[in-house]
């Protein structure tokens, strides 16, 4: 495989990716044009003048590299991540954008579940470092259930500038933090807001943390101290949305 070249599998992310900008060079099918579902991918493959092949379940898996495509998968450009500024501008526009800033997230299943969470809260924009953390991959793209080609996800080579500049444009900036003094539920989340979620095992970095206006803790209740970096994300956002929708 190219580096020009991705492979893109499951029902949900080949048929976002089909219905979305992205230059696609062939469908790969394994099953019957009879199921709904794929005869729903032949057509948009067809709008598209996309070549559709036709490939066994083994095939597929080894182009793949697992099961889990569900018998479909596309040979497609590399993932498109959107330019930061421009995500920014247009979040900025809004009012009272939403914007989800990962901070060294290392599994893909999680930022993808991530970015799922993001795209269903009606985000912006999602902001990631390009080093040291997951990238918009297959897995990422499956985990998101396609919602990588709904919500732009931009890369930044620095993540506490990237907060410093939401600061200016006026951002506020909450850091999740399991030890932070004060709750998400004692904050005001109705104006321009960033959320930051830390990677898996060390959360935010230093620097990063020190560039939040405000660390912000999820209440637990029961014997386990933390929660998965994508369930937190998810508690975070839609807290957001619960208070946008009760100020309306």
């Amino acid at each position: 495989m190219s580096q020009k070249e991705e492979i893109i599998y499951g029902l949900n992310p080949v048929t976002e990716a089909l219905r979305g900008t992205r230059r696609i060079f062939e469908l790969f099918i394994s099953g019957s044009s009879s199921d709904k579902r794929i005869e729903k991918l032949l057509k948009l493959a067809a709008e598209r003048k996309v070549p559709v092949r036709q490939r066994d379940k083994g095939d597929l898996s080894r182009l793949c590299g697992t099961d889990h495509h569900q018998g479909v998968a596309l040979k497609a450009e590399p993932f498109p991540y959107a330019d930061f500024d421009n995500v920014l501008a247009t979040a900025k526009e809004t009012g009272n954008g939403l914007l989800l800033v990962l901070d060294s997230v290392q599994d893909p299943h999680n930022l993808g579940a991530l970015i799922r969470s993001a795209a269903c809260a009606g985000a912006h924009g999602v902001v990631i470092p390009k080093d040291r953390a997951a990238g918009v991959t297959a897995v990422a793209e499956k985990a998101s259930a396609g919602a990588v080609a709904t919500v732009p996800v931009a890369q930044v080579v620095n993540i506490s500038q990237a907060l410093e500049e939401l600061k200016k444009a006026g951002f506020w900036v909450f850091g999740a933090d399991g030890s932070a003094k004060s709750t998400l539920y004692q904050q005001d989340f109705t104006g321009p807001v960033a959320l930051v979620i830390g990677g898996e095992g060390e959360g935010i970095r230093p620097l990063v943390r020190k560039s939040c206006d405000q660390l912000v803790g999820i209440p637990m209740q029961g014997g386990v101290n933390s929660l998965n970096a994508s369930v937190a994300g998810g508690i975070l956002l839609f807290e957001v949305v619960r208070q946008r929708l009760a100020k309306k």
